[in-house]
């Protein structure tokens, strides 16, 4: 039962996914890059929450929220700020109509700068869908399916000609379904959950006292050190700028990021809560083991019925993610590499053919990427350090600060991408499920981050 409800959902986006493509008449690289720039707002509020909200809540989030409570929502506060500063810049953004982050940076600080953000762009994007590859292999095997490396093959498989034959048009309009059905299967279990602790008051009376704190088990350092990269990636996020680009107008980008904000609240909230009510249902898991928490109360707590729904919303957490993260390295391969470099003159037919060829490239480098990488919680956090310390700075400096130098953009990223390379390798060894590895007992984002915006400044406050 479970397994169907999991393989059910994929054929139900599958089947309308290509009808989609064909009806729509997909044919040039407008369509499949930026949608036609024809998104409506209610269409933008979907993709961007369902973009966002992957694995790295389902199983990251939750198994953070079993052991520390709501603690772990430190993690998701990050985005929240992130997504909230966003909304003052989402019109700007839009105002540019470009395709790619890359090409921004390329008009403030030069080709240098594009191509470091291309590379940087690919590294981080192909972390984050292997990760969602993983996801999806968990699910599978839990939900009675094959070992978890065949099923994140079959993920893998099925997000690659997934996003090859829909694009940003249809992927986006089938993130509606995505998003009902995130929303719909977190919320039933959330509230069946209460029902069975009592209540509010009576869940808040049997979770342990440190799981109701703001820190609970965690420093204030080590609560940074999940704040920060999530903060970081989502003020430069490349996947939101694209969409932003494809909304229909400046006014539709700002009522995009604000019901985006609302609903990650939300459903990231009611993630982490799954995690800590499920520590009262499913006590003594090993910290492997809680990270799937939420399936292991979808299959061992719920009713068949409700536990098949939230089955389907970790189903659509996880490709809708995977999609997203395919699109937007990919977008950029041909966008800053293909066009920019190699066939300037190429036409919509060659440029979708490109892109898809880049997605599934992709894809198969996020398969073997998710067996090199760490687990858990540690990939998403090493993935957000990259592009949050890499990116962002730079980025935001070419969207407010006209007095930023080309020099200064082009070494910031620099400085952030290869301090998150050295600082990872030199902390492997140290490194955890829970946290990014660390050397000389600092997590990487703070090093990153003071290398990337200390190279900005320093570059431009001293030019002569």
């Amino acid at each position: 039962m479970y397994l169907a409800a999991v393989l059910g959902y994929l054929v139900v986006l599958a089947v309308v996914g290509v009808w989609r493509a064909r009806t729509a008449a997909q044919t040039t690289g407008d369509d499949f890059l930026i949608a036609g720039r024809t998104l409506p707002a209610h269409v933008l509020v979907f993709t961007l929450l369902s973009a966002w909200i992957g694995s790295g809540s389902l199983f990251g989030g939750a198994g953070l929220g079993y052991r520390a409570g709501f603690a772990a929502l430190w993690t998701s506060a990050g985005a929240w700020l992130g997504i909230a500063l966003v909304f003052f810049i989402a019109p700007r953004v839009r105002q540019l109509a470009q395709y790619t982050v890359p090409e921004i940076l390329e008009v403030r600080y030069g080709a240098p700068a594009r191509m470091l953000a291309t590379i940087t762009i690919v590294l981080a994007y192909t972390a984050i869908a292997a990760y969602q590859f993983r996801g999806g292999g968990r699910l599978l095997n839990l939900a009675g399916g094959p070992d978890p490396d065949t099923g994140a093959a079959i993920t893998a498989a099925f997000c690659v000609l997934f996003t090859a034959l829909a694009g940003m048009r249809s992927v986006a309009r089938l993130d509606i379904i995505n998003g009902t059905t995130m929303v719909a299967g977190v919320a039933i279990a959330i509230v069946y959950l209460l029902g069975g602790a009592g209540g509010v008051a009576g869940a808040a009376g049997s979770l342990r006292p440190d799981q109701l704190t703001v820190f609970g088990s965690m420093s204030p350092r080590q609560a940074a050190s999940l704040f920060l990269p999530a903060t970081c990636l989502l003020l430069g996020e490349a996947n939101m700028y694209q969409k932003f680009f494809a909304a229909r107008d400046e006014r539709t980008a700002r009522i995009g990021v604000a019901g985006w904000i609302v609903g990650t609240i939300a459903v990231e909230t009611m993630i982490v809560a799954i995690g800590a009510l499920g520590s009262l249902r499913v006590p003594g898991l090993s910290v492997p083991e809680s990270d799937t928490i939420v399936i292991r109360v979808a299959v061992g707590v719920l009713p068949t019925l409700l536990g098949a729904l939230l089955l389907a919303a970790a189903a659509a957490i996880i490709v809708s993610t995977a999609n997203s993260m395919l699109l937007t390295p990919a977008s950029s391969l041909v966008r800053d590499v293909y066009q920019r470099f190699i066939n300037p003159a190429a036409d919509s037919r060659q440029v979708v053919l490109v892109m898809r060829l880049a997605i599934a490239l992709l894809g198969v480098a996020g398969l073997l990427a998710g067996s090199l990488l760490p687990a858990g919680l540690a990939m998403a956090l090493w993935a957000y350090t990259m592009y949050g310390a890499g990116i962002t700075p730079a980025l935001l400096a070419a969207l407010v600060w006209p007095r930023a130098t080309k020099e200064a953009g082009t070494y910031s990223i620099a400085a952030g991408m290869g301090v998150t390379l050295l600082w990872e390798i030199a902390g492997a060894a140290r490194g955890s499920v829970t946290q990014p590895a660390y050397f000389f007992g600092v997590q990487t984002i703070f090093p990153a981050l003071l290398a990337s915006v200390g190279v900005l400044l320093g570059k431009t406050l001293t030019r002569r």
